[in-house]
């Protein structure tokens, strides 16, 4: 993949200067054709090469969208009480999985002291 991606880049570093001069019919100007020529065929390769891989994705996505949702509807109030309760995931260690399946999140010790917003209603009057 990282290949690909260097690949493309390459191919739009060449592409710009080709399209962004008006070269005269001059060596110059046929130089600069054939490297827009080579880029069009380079990109036309990549998206040749990575076609079944993104239907195949498409399909995937497709497939798993009912299911998905359903995830979603069940467990994203959850995850929403979760994040109302953290103040920004970076500030955390990577989650602990203990053997009786609880999981601890602890806080990184670097992180800013956060002082959660009070819930409407549990506020005492003094």
């Amino acid at each position: 993949m990282k290949q690909i991606l260097a690949l493309t880049v390459a191919a739009g570093l060449l592409w710009t200067p080709a399209l962004a001069e008006d070269a005269p019919e001059t060596e110059m100007g046929e130089g600069l054709s054939l490297m827009e020529e080579g880029a069009r065929m380079l990109m036309r390769g990549l998206m040749d090469e990575m076609e079944p891989t993104l239907e195949a994705l498409r399909e995937n996505v497709e497939e798993m969208g009912p299911a998905f949702a359903e995830f979603i509807q069940s467990v994203g109030p959850a995850f929403g009480d979760l994040l109302e309760q953290v103040d920004d995931l970076r500030n955390y260690e990577a989650p602990e999985f203990l053997p009786n399946g609880d999981i601890i999140m602890r806080r990184s010790p670097d992180a800013p002291v956060w002082v959660p917003e009070p819930e409407e209603g549990s506020e005492i009057e003094l």
